[in-house]
């Protein structure tokens, strides 16, 4: 069994159930009974799935939305940088198996600048994971200026996990099992990524790093895609956009395993850009760990996803 860090994993703090439950409502109550139980628990019931896993360390984030869902930028600030307090007592308790990557709040932008600040340099967070758009607000928007400068400064990288869209694609109407999870969250979380990049955020922050979770969100199977259309459109950058994605964004496998995407991923963007992930408790960390362990696929490279990429890109 290969040692592996695990970058996608969840929990919830008291301020923040309540932005939870919605998402919820349209699976078995029991289920989300589990769910609940797991994503507040940091004892037994985490350490026993890592341990069987082969996980001696997962990154532990806020399961969304979050303060994503919340309106007013003075709760939502205050509820972030609680939520980061609590997490950082719990990584306390148990330094050699728990990191955290920040939960922010980028309804004020120099409030989120402060708050990663905060938790990379007095927390010792490993960077940001923030939940999709924030009621309609794009990473990529001008107004949060302050945020990457802070971002690209620290080094942090800044995981950007699914949510719903705005409104629900017409598209999967009538079709409810392609909703969320199954397709909608991977075309909603790959578009906001191609916003950073379409929109020359990279070339404002060229140092800035974005990762994404389920093999990159279909991503690194498009790149020739990505740059013709950009040329037919007469988009103006610095580089091509496949460029961008190979050099600023980094991925996980959270959810998606099988040999043939990973291969996908690992030739399209680098063996140094992907990572393990087990995506605790929403998909089966057994499944992850068993990938993981059993897949084809040379020694070394398995050691670099499963563990050496994120030790040395998080400074793990």
């Amino acid at each position: 069994m290969v040692q592996k860090i695990a970058l996608e994993e969840h929990f919830l703090s008291p301020g923040l159930v309540d932005y939870w439950k919605p998402t919820v409502t349209e699976v078995p109550p029991a289920f989300a009974e589990h769910l609940y139980k797991r994503l507040t628990d940091f004892g037994d019931l985490r350490l026993e799935a890592m341990d069987k896993a082969g996980i001696v360390r997962s990154v532990l984030s806020i399961s969304g939305p979050g303060v994503q869902a919340e309106r007013d930028p003075v709760v939502a600030t205050k509820k972030a940088r609680e939520a980061n307090d609590f997490l950082a007592v719990e990584i306390q308790k148990r330094p050699d198996s728990y990191s955290g990557f920040a939960h922010i709040a980028v309804q004020d932008a120099q409030g989120a600048a402060d708050e990663i600040e905060r938790c990379m340099r007095d927390l010792k967070f490993a960077g940001a994971m923030i939940n999709g758009h924030t009621n309609g607000l794009y990473l990529d928007d001008p107004s949060l200026a302050p945020f990457w400068e802070r971002a690209e400064a620290l080094g942090a990288i800044v995981y950007i996990h699914p949510t719903d869209p705005l409104v629900p694609a017409p598209v999967l109407n009538g079709v409810p099992a392609l909703r969320r999870a199954t397709w909608e969250w991977g075309f909603e979380t790959g578009s906001h990524a191609l916003r950073l990049v379409f929109s020359g955020l990279f070339d404002r922050y060229p140092k800035a790093k974005v990762a994404l979770g389920h093999m990159g969100e279909t991503l690194p199977y498009l790149l020739s895609r990505f740059d013709s259309r950009a040329k037919l459109y007469g988009v103006k950058l610095a580089k091509e956009p496949s460029q961008y994605i190979k050099d600023n964004i980094v991925v996980t496998v959270s959810g998606v395993y099988a040999r043939e995407p990973l291969m996908c991923a690992v030739d399209a963007l680098g063996r140094d850009r992907v990572m393990f992930a087990a995506d605790y408790p929403f998909e089966d960390v057994m499944e992850a760990g068993h990938f993981m362990d059993d897949v084809s696929i040379p020694e070394d490279l398995r050691a670099d996803v499963a563990y050496n990429n994120a030790a040395r890109l998080l400074k793990l």
